[in-house]
């Protein structure tokens, strides 16, 4: 009987293949790396090609690590970089062009023309999602109207829309599979989540056809087989969620009013409200948390686009540090007399802001300000952004008295970091064990269809933690530091 799962995490700049037991443990983990390109100013793309093969390579590899074969695998789960988006030809899987990644802003013009034309309460209405480049439908708009030909070929049914979940799934599947999870549906600005269907209205308002769109089924359902070609024998994919999602579910924020924050290349607050859409009085974004048995789940989101990305610009862009463990050293050394803030606006402001105009700034410097100061607002611009969030979310009613935040993701391994964040929100900020959630929350949805794993109450019981972090600053000294913050925040608005 096979005992094991292979859960696909497939993010913004690397791939992340795990194969979990029967207890959930990790018997074998492979990442690679891929290339980021930017072809122009605030454009981000993806070669569809890094993320296939990257994901094949580490899977194979994770499977050869952990000592096993496909015939050991009983099921794949899938999570995936929400909102970047790819469109192929169905008859070979070729891709008509890079995909547009979910930081990217080229479409900035599309939304406003669509705001201008008082499109965007009913988007929202229907969504839960604002107008902004961020999610996927104002992309795969771009793509049709600027790759030649497309348009035609899409409303001819020659061409099929994914978000990388999907395009994975059909890669695998060797074209027999076009599907996709409620999750990734709702962050595409086409999917009603009342109705939970893709809405017909939406999709001619953005020019989308419907025939290019995947079917939309349960985060636990079977989606198809990966093809016997790739692991020597056929797999059944039993699992999708968008990353962020599947990193709830990893965390089992299965109650109302359970709450995570993961802090990878953005990072992505998420609130799970129950069966009921809580609408936002905020700017924050009403999403799917997830979708079982055909029953929705519903959460709160507050997006930020910078957040580990802001210690990769120190690494790669400023040259300042070599790992992000520097970043760490280096914060922990900086002259606390120098308050210096980055507003990491490098491709826009997320939530509560929304503003895809602004661009980064750093405020505070002086003749003395040096690597260390730098790296401490970097770190430090994380936990104020989160800061906002939290506001947000208090502002929706969403929260009452103590805050206890769960947190995952690459930046939860620096101690100061997270310290720096119970100090700031003021909140019990709980650090796993099991840091890998995102593929986690894959995995379990795959072992769970496959009759591996318990069900989600049971599910939530196996969750230990590796340390809690609680609020130690002064409430004076964080208070003169929100104000720093949001004074900055407010400069670099002002300068647009």
């Amino acid at each position: 009987m096979s005992r094991a799962i292979l859960a696909i995490d497939q993010g913004t700049t690397s791939s992340r293949c795990l194969v979990l037991g029967p207890d959930l443990s990790i018997l074998g983990a492979a990442q690679q790396e891929f290339a980021q390109h930017y072809p122009a100013s605030g454009r981000v793309e993806h070669d569809p090609e890094d993320l296939w093969r990257t994901v094949l390579e580490t899977a194979r590899a994770a499977m050869a690590k952990a000592g096993v074969t496909a015939v050991d695998i009983a099921a794949i789960g899938i999570a995936n970089q929400r909102e970047t988006v790819i469109v192929w030809e169905r008859a070979s899987g070729r891709a008509i062009h890079p995909a547009i990644v979910w930081q990217d802003r080229r479409t900035a013009d599309i939304c406003t023309q669509l705001k201008q034309a008082g499109a965007e309460p009913e988007i929202t209405a229907r969504t839960g999602l604002l107008l902004d480049p961020y999610f996927s439908g104002t992309k795969v708009k771009w793509l049709l109207d600027h790759v030649p030909g497309a348009r035609d070929k899409a409303e001819r049914g020659e061409l099929a829309f994914g978000t990388v979940d999907s395009y994975l799934l059909f890669r695998l599947s060797k074209g027999r599979a076009h599907r996709t999870d409620a999750t990734n549906a709702s962050r595409t600005l086409l999917f009603n989540i009342h109705t939970q269907q893709w809405d017909a209205e939406l999709c001619r308002a953005l020019g989308v056809p419907l025939a290019m769109l995947p079917e939309v089924m349960d985060c636990a359902a079977a989606f198809g087989e990966a093809d016997a070609e790739w692991f020597g024998k056929a797999v059944p994919v039993l699992g999708m969620a968008g990353d962020q999602q599947a990193a709830l579910i990893g965390q089992a924020c299965f109650e109302p009013g359970t709450m995570k924050s993961t802090y990878g290349t953005g990072c992505f607050a998420l609130l799970n409200t129950g069966d009921r859409p809580v609408v936002s009085k905020a700017r924050l974004l009403t999403t799917v948390a997830y979708r079982l048995a055909g029953k929705t789940t519903y959460a709160l989101e507050g997006s930020i686009f910078v957040a580990g990305a802001a210690v990769q610009w120190l690494r790669d862009g400023l040259g300042i540090i070599g790992s992000a463990a520097e970043a760490t050293e280096r914060a922990a050394r900086a002259d606390p007399a120098q308050p210096v803030y980055l507003v990491p606006a490098f491709v826009g402001l997320g939530a509560p802001h929304w503003d895809s105009s602004a661009r980064a700034a750093l405020h505070g410097m002086t003749r003395n300000t040096g690597p260390n100061e730098l790296a401490r607002a970097a770190l430090e611009s994380v936990g104020y952004q989160t800061a906002d969030l939290i506001d947000a979310i208090r502002r929706d009613g969403g929260l009452d008295g103590n805050v206890s935040l769960r947190v995952d993701g690459g930046m939860t391994a620096s101690d100061w970091t997270m310290q720096f964040l119970a100090d700031i929100l003021p909140a019990t900020v709980e650090r796993p064990a099991m840091l890998e959630t995102t593929a986690l929350g894959a995995g379990y949805l795959a072992g769970w269809t496959a009759g591996l794993y318990p069900e989600p109450t049971a599910f939530g019981g196996t969750r230990a933690i590796d340390r809690v972090f609680k609020p130690q600053m002064a409430e004076d000294e964080r208070t003169l530091k929100l104000a720093g913050w949001r004074d900055a925040v407010r400069r670099t608005l002002a300068d647009r």
